[in-house]
């Protein structure tokens, strides 16, 4: 292998050599409020764009659940021609009368009406109990004779065979409470 070689224009280069070719200058630096300002900007756009895609999957998807349709609702009625049975829920004597007395009142004959005590001395809440749909409107027109009262429909206060038309009243412990 040969130790020399010939000398060509590569061995003359100096040791400090000048710049040679295009240098390109710096980047002027974008101001730090103007960068802020298109962070901003693009959060904005895509929060928008993801509200939007939400709204329009869930409509077709079914996600957001359509709202509830609204129970129809039953007009009280007052009557008359239902036989009442009051009874007496507390331990307090007397209630029953005072009750039947309101639906006396109200319009009903006072043969109708029939004040009793019940088993229970220790009822929450006045119930207007009703055997059939049917006699919804009736009970709530009695609820709102006495003032006001809570409705369920229930058999367990119908007697069975019995063709008369008959709604029971349990008056509770918020009459005697209420004074």
């Amino acid at each position: 292998m040969p130790t020399s070689f010939p000398r060509d224009r590569f061995d003359d280069v100096p040791r400090q050599p000048a710049r040679v070719g295009a240098h390109r200058a710096e980047q002027p630096r974008t101001p730090r409020g103007v960068v802020l300002m298109w962070a901003a900007l693009a959060t904005v756009i895509l929060m928008i764009a993801g509200i939007l895609g939400f709204l329009v999957l869930s409509q077709r998807t079914g996600i957001v659940p359509d709202p509830p349709q609204a129970e129809p609702t039953v007009a009280p009625v007052v009557d008359t021609e239902y036989t009442v049975l009051v009874l007496n829920g507390t331990s307090t004597s007397g209630v029953a009368e005072e009750v039947a007395a309101q639906l006396v009142a109200a319009g009903w004959e006072e043969g109708s009406v029939i004040p009793s005590d019940s088993s229970a001395t220790d009822f929450p809440e006045t119930t207007v109990y009703y055997a059939s749909p049917e006699e919804e409107a009736a009970a709530l027109g009695v609820a709102q004779a006495i003032g006001g009262a809570r409705t369920e429909q229930s058999d367990q206060y119908d007697q069975p065979g019995d063709e008369e038309k008959e709604l029971t009243v349990v008056v509770g412990l918020d009459r005697v409470s209420a004074g």
